[in-house]
């Protein structure tokens, strides 16, 4: 009969310990989100079925951004009327911002959250995730080489614009304690920590402030200005979504696990957490568009932005930080539905198992 691991303490997290040479197996009872009994080395057998299925999604969505023609942006890019002053001002702050957001994620994935995540497939889903943001990366890169931008200038603003500063910096807090070589999940505070930086990354940076940076692309792309540019948010989106669901996921396990870091103080803590987000994000918007453009106001996208934080309470089954409100950006969703407009995949030279297999409700 194998021996388990019901009575072995807590392996090596990183899964570069010794190895135990008594045989023991990992079972499902062993596997957890976070201080987990079990060798991280072992996916199987699977606890979280939801990280493995997000795993596959995320590779179903597979994409490169040189796939996607830029010809059209660059001509109306160069064109003197293509686009107004006000539109360039947006799409070059916008572009700034994301330029460097994807590697403050992808630095947080891989130098904190996969430390400390002690769960294989969740490890899968974060790899694949990891990834993904150098793809964005790249999509920027890939901008900024075919418009010609100034790439100090795009690359920079992050730390040149205040309102971009704003949020870098606010983001950047969650991951002060955890970047300690030494940190380690096992203690009430470390726990809630750890669970506070998944929050941030995932539920703020990723869930909120994203969003309106792709209602202002995609709102161009819908007038058939920037196809190329619209395009590339399109399928950065539709990663971002998955990104968040699965952080979503992640949280929400890991409080099922550790129901006494959910404490009503914590509770409140978060909510203050995703109202500074809410207020940080209507700045940028008033920043990128002070006089409003594409149908879009300060108004309505803060609007936007209160819907938006709402709607991540309601996720993390937290009490709403605003007033109800609508969301005045409902083709937003449709957007996401890219065999409405063309069949991206059918263009590729490489064929791959695509977006036809994803269900994105």
């Amino acid at each position: 009969m194998p021996v388990t691991t019901s009575d072995v303490s807590a392996v090596n997290a990183s899964g570069l310990g010794d190895i135990d040479r008594t045989g023991v197996r990992v079972t499902v009872e062993d596997k957890s989100m976070i201080n987990a009994r079990a060798d991280v080395n072992q996916l199987l057998p699977l606890k979280y079925h939801w990280a493995w299925e997000k795993y596959l999604a995320g590779c179903a969505n597979h994409w490169m951004p040189t796939e996607i023609g830029m010809q059209q942006d660059v001509a109306l890019w160069k064109s003197a009327d293509g686009l107004t002053p006000a539109e360039r001002r947006m799409l070059k702050r916008n572009l700034g911002f994301f330029a460097t957001s994807e590697s403050l994620v992808a630095n947080n994935i891989v130098l904190a959250v996969y430390r400390q995540l002690s769960n294989p497939e969740c490890r899968q889903y974060l790899l694949r995730q990891a990834f993904e943001e150098a793809v964005h990366t790249h999509a920027f890169e890939y901008i900024c080489e075919s418009l010609g931008l100034d790439e100090g200038e795009l690359f920079n603003m992050y730390r040149e614009v205040p309102s971009i500063t704003d949020k870098a910096a606010w983001a950047l807090e969650y991951t002060r304690s955890l970047e300690d070589p030494e940190f380690r999940t096992g203690t009430p505070a470390a726990n809630q920590a750890f669970l506070r930086d998944l929050i941030a990354f995932y539920v703020v940076f990723e869930g909120m402030w994203f969003y309106t940076g792709f209602a202002q692309v995609l709102s161009l792309g819908r007038r058939n200005k920037m196809v190329g540019i619209a395009e590339q948010y399109q399928y950065i989106l539709r990663d971002e979504s998955i990104h968040l669901n699965f952080g979503i996921d992640a949280i929400n396990q890991i409080k099922l696990e550790n129901p006494q870091l959910w404490s009503s103080e914590f509770q409140r803590e978060v909510r203050t957490m995703l109202a500074e987000g809410c207020e940080l994000e209507i700045a940028y918007s008033q920043d990128t568009m002070p006089d409003g453009m594409l149908g879009m106001t300060a108004d309505s996208c803060t609007q936007y932005m209160r819907f938006i934080a709402n709607r991540r309470c309601a996720q993390l089954g937290l009490e709403p930080v605003f007033p109800p409100a609508d969301n005045p950006f409902g083709w937003m969703s449709e957007t996401m539905d890219l065999r409405k407009e063309k069949n991206f995949f059918e263009t590729r030279v490489v064929e791959y198992q695509t977006g036809g297999t994803l269900d994105w409700n």
